[in-house]
């Protein structure tokens, strides 16, 4: 496989893999979830400019309690998940943004070892770059390799390597935002990526009353609806589109059963949208959804489970004060997997 790398300074490099975002193309993902029998959209495309932006403000609402709660659990227990591990260790993590909760684990794990790898796995290449080369500059005993492109696609690439024992991070309950079988895969990916004796820290929203999964993701400031709505304002000005964002209401629904809080915007009028890009007309009929997210909710013995039939061992668990949220530490078991 083909790759570039580019290395602004001796303790950073960004790999970009050929064709690792493939996949990403908006256009087409709008084109298929909108004319499909249930009307979709990828929850991936939420995180434009304007969207990052209205999550941030989303985790500073009281009824979000899921970022709070984790930096809770890395701020109280930190210390204990970066030594539970034989040392030295690196660090892998999946889906890492700004990295701002990885910071604290950083911090812990240069209290016990004068050096740290890090291998952050990000879809956006620049925003690899700005958060890479703020943490390099913030600790001169950090090396940065960073994997531009999708977390499946590098993961089966084989291009990872590692020099230490390994632990690989997936926090912000990122597993919860795929469906169960697509869950279980990146699990089964990561058990493939990792040798015996490393470790998968795993976060996870823990399954609890309906009332506040759904205050949660539906506040009554509104700023969840905005973010939800921001999608079709992200056709819009993307693809020439003439979506009426107020005439789309913003509905969740806790399915108990499956443990898993769906959402959808929700249309309120009978409508016609016109999409220029793809030269596509769409009848909406009133009370018409489409569907957005869904965010899957996990109790110990889910994980446990999961654990179990990809090669991990469930090794410890960290919660917050009111348990609503879990950091799971998964200790790979048995023989080194091959690629395939």
């Amino acid at each position: 496989m083909r790759q570039w790398i580019t290395v602004p300074r001796d303790r950073l490099e960004i790999v970009e893999l050929a064709g690792a975002a493939a996949g990403y193309h908006f256009a087409q993902d709008v084109r298929d979830g909108l004319t499909a029998r249930s009307k979709h959209l990828s929850s991936k495309y939420f995180y434009d400019d304007l969207g990052s932006a209205l999550f941030d403000a989303i985790t500073y609402l009281p009824e979000y309690y899921l970022t709070r709660a984790e930096n809770e659990i890395l701020r109280e227990w930190g210390w204990e998940i970066v030594r539970v591990l034989d040392e030295p260790v690196e660090f892998l993590e999946l889906g890492s943004g700004s990295a701002n909760k990885t910071r604290r684990l950083i911090e812990e794990a240069l209290r016990v070892q004068p050096t740290l790898r890090y291998s952050p796995i990000d879809i956006s290449p620049e925003a690899l770059r700005v958060s890479s080369a703020t943490l390099v500059e913030h600790f001169p005993g950090l090396r940065v390799r960073a994997y531009a492109g999708d977390y499946f696609r590098v993961l089966a690439s084989g291009v990872l390597s590692f020099e230490q024992r390994v632990l690989a991070m997936l926090m912000g309950s990122n597993l919860g935002n795929y469906e169960p079988g697509v869950a279980r895969e990146l699990i089964a990916l990561i058990s493939r990526a990792l040798r015996p004796g490393d470790a998968l820290l795993l976060g996870v929203d823990r399954k609890k009353d309906r009332a506040t999964l759904e205050r949660a993701y539906n506040d009554p400031t509104g700023v969840t609806a905005a973010f939800d709505r921001n999608l079709l304002g992200r056709i819009n000005r993307e693809l020439g589109a003439n979506f009426d964002l107020q005439a789309f209401e913003h509905v969740v629904h806790y399915d108990e059963k499956r443990g898993v809080v769906n959402s959808y915007l929700r249309s309120s009028v009978d409508q016609l949208v016109r999409i220029e890009a793809l030269d596509l007309d769409l009848n909406f009929a009133v009370g018409e959804r489409i569907h957005t997210e869904s965010s899957y909710k996990y109790d110990d013995d889910d994980v446990a489970e999961l654990a179990a039939k990809n090669q991990f061992e469930l090794r410890k668990t960290w919660t917050d004060a009111g348990s609503r949220f879990a950091l799971h530490l998964l200790v790979r078991t048995g023989k080194a997997l091959e690629h395939p």
